[in-house]
């Protein structure tokens, strides 16, 4: 695989990311191409992963606050923090995994973020330690738990950005 690149994701991904994301549920929530769609509209920023070859192998979707977003996850942290970036979904294709892409991503993330605090949250049952180890490395640390209604017990992350 070639250097990773991160560039803005655009509405003609829409189906290549729905694919990345269901190969990755339940790490990340399932998702159509029409709920990707209204949530590439109300992010602040919507990057997507490439080798080179222009077709996304990773992606990202973050919103800020006061957008129209029903997650329960979300309104946990929209009730306790004023100015935030919330990484609702991150994914990466199988094939890419392990090489730089996530990484990439959350670095691009917080250049570009003009907020005080990153957050997001990883589930703990069903548990993903990998998750939870690539979160701790990059200084993420528990502000939380959450019992969420569709069944999922998540460990709700907050960083400090400069």
């Amino acid at each position: 695989m070639s250097e990773v690149e991160i560039r803005e994701l655009r509405p003609a991904d829409l189906a290549v990311v729905a694919a990345i994301n269901d190969a990755n549920v339940p790490a990340v929530g399932a998702a159509d191409e029409a709920k990707l769609a209204r949530l590439l509209d109300q992010s602040l920023i919507a990057l997507a992963a490439t080798d080179g070859s222009g077709a996304p192998i990773g992606f990202c979707l973050v919103l800020g606050p006061g957008a129209d977003y029903a997650s329960v996850n979300y309104r946990w942290f929209a009730e306790r923090y004023d100015d935030f970036v919330y990484l609702d979904r991150v994914a990466v294709d199988e094939a890419a995994r392990n090489r730089g892409v996530g990484a990439a991503l959350y670095a691009e993330v917080e250049r570009r973020a003009n907020a005080p605090w990153f957050l997001l949250e990883v589930n703990l049952r069903p548990r993903n330690d990998g998750s939870l180890r690539f979160h701790h490395r990059l200084g993420f640390e528990e502000v939380g738990q959450q019992e969420t209604d569709y069944g999922v017990l998540v460990s709700l992350l907050a960083k400090p950005l400069p």
